[in-house]
């Protein structure tokens, strides 16, 4: 049996807060033996399954496999734990590899320590295999490697994704404090959009939350402007599997006629969201204005989506103008946008209640080491 069509654990990661979204993603894939995690989620399956989810997944951080777990009490045993896995098909012996520790409630409490000795293992290992051993790079190395030490036992897994899965590949305008592609679609998923009524993000910036319902609503997979994933630079990996999962995924997109409508202050944001749109094959299927939002009306009776992450910290100065502007944006959308469906991306804490959304329902993630909240409401007239 090859590699490629051997059953195997696979976890794949999220943002802390994603998880729930994440897990549907996976069982929509039809993968097997799906189970949820907190920072992420569990399936069975094999490469071509992990390559799938690396090119479909649009709220996932990385897809990793999970290679070997064993006791490691003490640094022996990690070592000989590491040296036995066969590592050979996942890097070249004259490749290059990181390594990436952590550890909780074990003997082995140092995690710079922990990657040492696992990278030893690996170096040793395909060493004495083949004469020769990988080099460790910081930089696009050919395989990453995580080792999780908890309660003395520790489990390896391989890097099946290589970059972030938040690198879709098609930005060219990156614009200040760009929110990241998994949290855009995420936002998208959250609000429930029918991907047939109008979608409206006034605080479009360079155009990620437009640009991901625009993928959404033409099921076109995030991961198709990737030129390659992690496992594809694997030793003896089968270029064709790629090449069909890619060709699927080409036929499987589909035509949208729901309009998506951008709105944003800085010219050169609309600018750099333009080229973004069509670096993601959407140039001329979504409608940027420049704008202040407040002075926008929208169609009475429209029953259209309102999606975005409202400007706040680097984006827009200090916590008053923040203030002000959540104050002002909220009396908006109470005022012009009856019958919408709103959801916001907003930091928790006070400057969240200024938006004077009663009702709203709100979930809390971690965006970036930031507490952050979905917020979602329906606007009706006693809003």
């Amino acid at each position: 049996m090859s590699s490629a069509a051997l059953r195997e654990r696979f976890f794949a990661t999220c943002a802390p807060g994603l998880e729930p979204l994440l897990h549907a993603e996976l069982r929509e894939l039809g993968l097997s033996k799906v189970e949820r995690q907190v920072g992420g989620a569990y399936f069975e399956g094999t490469l071509y399954d992990a390559l799938r989810a690396n090119l479909w997944l649009r709220t996932a951080i990385r897809v990793l496999m999970r290679v070997a777990r064993f006791e490691a009490r003490d640094a022996d045993m990690l070592y000989a734990g590491a040296r036995g896995v066969e590592w050979e098909r996942f890097v070249r012996a004259d490749g290059t590899l990181i390594v990436d520790a952590h550890t909780a409630l074990s003997e082995l409490d140092h995690s710079l320590f922990i990657e040492q000795r696992v990278k030893d293992a690996i170096c040793d290992h395909l060493r004495e295999k083949h004469g020769t051993r990988p080099t460790v790079a910081k930089e696009d190395a050919e395989l990453g490697v995580y080792a999780h030490v908890f309660r003395d036992r520790c489990t390896l897994l391989v890097d099946t994704s290589g970059d972030s899965l938040h690198k879709r590949g098609w930005r060219k305008f990156q614009g200040r404090a760009p929110l990241a592609e998994t949290f855009a679609a995420a936002l998208v998923q959250v609000s429930g959009w029918d991907q047939r009524a109008p979608f409206l993000d006034p605080f479009c910036g360079s155009g990620t939350v437009l640009i991901e319902a625009g993928l959404i609503a033409r099921n076109m997979a995030p991961g198709l402007f990737r030129e390659r994933f992690g496992a594809e630079r694997w030793p003896g990996h089968d270029a064709r599997l790629g090449a069909k999962l890619r060709a699927d995924a080409r036929a499987a997109a589909r035509p949208s006629k729901a309009r998506l409508i951008g709105r944003d202050l800085d010219a050169k944001m609309l600018e750099g969201a333009r080229e973004n749109a069509a670096a993601a094959g959407l140039e001329g299927a979504l409608e940027f204005e420049q704008g202040n939002v407040l002075d926008y009306a929208p169609r009475k009776g429209w029953g259209a989506w309102l999606a975005s992450n409202p400007p706040w910290g680097e984006r827009i100065g200090d916590t008053r103008d923040a203030a002000r502007l959540y104050r002002d944006f909220g009396a908006w959308l109470r005022e012009r946008c009856t019958g919408f469906h709103i959801t916001l991306l907003v930091p928790t804490g006070a400057i969240a209640h200024e938006l004077g959304l009663k009702g709203a329902e709100s979930t809390r993630v971690l965006n970036g080491g930031i507490e952050c909240s979905f917020l979602r409401a329906d606007i009706g007239g006693t809003n």
